[in-house]
């Protein structure tokens, strides 16, 4: 395998750019991806079915499978139902956590002021399929949506001659209110302006292939969506303490996700960076998605650094702003004090992404190429708006006009003014 040990201080400017300004890769597909949401648009469900046997090779019956996804939750095994149930748990009892109270509070004498939040009234939400499946984003998704109490949750799941029934039976245990067997930019459309079968809602959130996602930039206006998300990656900050063979295989656990992974370990010491990549060729045979996860190992944002400091690790890191960071380092608190650009983070060698990704209740929904430095990852929040409330007493509105109506004319908003002094003249 082509991978070894590089000092970030030999980084050239090509091998900078490539690791801080990924591309989720949707540019060179804008034209056609346009041209499938304008169909959507015009005709509906007739476009979605042309669409779906020629890019998923399916002819769907019934679009809708709600109904189905009931069932393969009743008819699913003990195992896999009580993992979806413990894993849905755990994201539920997170996400009830950010709910935010109502609030409103006197300032000073007669202005009273507060924020109160409702939930969006719909929202759509992705879940992949294609080359896995993906029961976790249907929770991940989901489950905050109605824990904000979403009026209506609508989801889409790429078809397939047999669908997953472990992500149809996670789906159903998440809440779904409508559940639409249509994937790709086809599905984007759909849950934007709505079909003959599938109804239009105000938010689109959720993970998915380049073709989701230039989907999402192409109807964001129309309609609100999460973020633009791009293929998988992970920072691991390590030191002289962490286990080569541990890191390895944290690398390994998100490059196979997608060959266009982006997997980084970082440490400031070289016996602990040659022993990462020896465990890399250790382990990548065995593992059963080989070819996708040395692809996404050989790329050009992946790697094994080696920085002179741990400052200079951490330099690096908060420059890269990962979707994941896991630290497994001595003094792992310090250096997360010192790091404010991540989607999510996890402490210690005990501490997997694997755990965030599934069950410890965090949700993995999170920005990719850089997104990390403006925008967290899904939450509760995602599906709340917040409403401004006021009342200013005669005198609290006395103490205030003169401000207001300086301004106001300062601004040439005459009328703004006067709707103030009216009121005074009143008092």
């Amino acid at each position: 395998m082509d991978i070894d040990v590089t000092p970030i201080a030999d980084l050239g400017p090509d091998d900078r750019t490539a690791f801080f300004e990924r591309d989720a890769g949707i540019g060179a597909i804008r034209d056609d991806v346009r041209e499938i949401v304008d169909r959507v648009h015009e005709e509906g469900d007739v476009a979605v079915r042309e669409f779906t046997e020629e890019f998923d090779d399916v002819t769907v019956g019934n679009l809708e499978i709600t109904d189905d996804c009931e069932r393969a939750y009743e008819e699913l095994d003990d195992e896999h139902r009580e993992a979806i149930e413990a894993a849905a748990a755990n994201v539920r009892e997170f996400h009830e956590a950010q709910l935010p109270e109502d609030w409103r509070r006197e300032f000073d004498a007669g202005r009273e002021l507060g924020r109160r939040f409702r939930p969006i009234d719909r929202v759509g939400v992705y879940v992949p399929g294609g080359a896995a499946a993906y029961p976790s984003s249907a929770i991940m998704g989901i489950v905050p949506a109605v824990v904000a109490g979403v009026e209506h949750v609508a989801v889409v799941t790429p078809p397939a001659e047999e669908l997953n029934p472990v992500t149809l039976a996670a789906i159903h245990a998440a809440g779904a209110d409508a559940v639409y067997s249509v994937g790709g930019a086809q599905a984007i459309a759909a849950l934007a302006y709505g079909t003959e079968t599938v109804s239009s809602v105000q938010k689109i959130v959720g993970p998915g292939n380049k073709w989701v996602t230039a989907a999402k930039a192409e109807v964001r206006g129309d309609v609100a969506i999460d973020f633009l998300a791009g293929p998988s990656e992970v920072v691991v900050v390590a030191d002289a303490t962490a286990d080569p063979d541990l890191v390895a295989s944290e690398l390994i656990a998100q490059a196979e996700h997608d060959p266009n992974a982006s997997v980084v370990a970082v440490t400031d010491d070289a016996e602990t960076a040659e022993g990462i990549v020896a465990a890399i060729e250790e382990q990548v045979p065995a593992r059963e998605r080989e070819e996708t996860v040395r692809e996404a190992l050989e790329g050009d944002a992946s790697g094994v650094l080696l920085a002179r400091s741990m400052s200079e690790a951490i330099l690096f890191t908060e420059e890269y702003a990962p979707e994941h960071l896991s630290i497994v380092a001595d003094d792992d608190e310090s250096i997360l004090e010192r790091i404010d650009s991540a989607g999510s983070v996890f402490l210690g060698p005990t501490t997997p992404v694997a755990a965030g990704d599934y069950a410890s209740g965090t949700n993995h929904v999170l920005p990719t190429n850089g997104g990390a430095r403006v925008t967290g990852g899904l939450s509760v929040e995602t599906f709340l708006r917040s409403t401004t409330v006021q009342r200013l007493s005669s005198e609290a509105l006395a103490d205030l006009g003169g401000t207001i109506t300086t301004l106001a004319d300062a601004e040439g908003l005459e009328a703004h003014a006067e709707s103030v002094r009216r009121r005074l003249e009143d008092e």
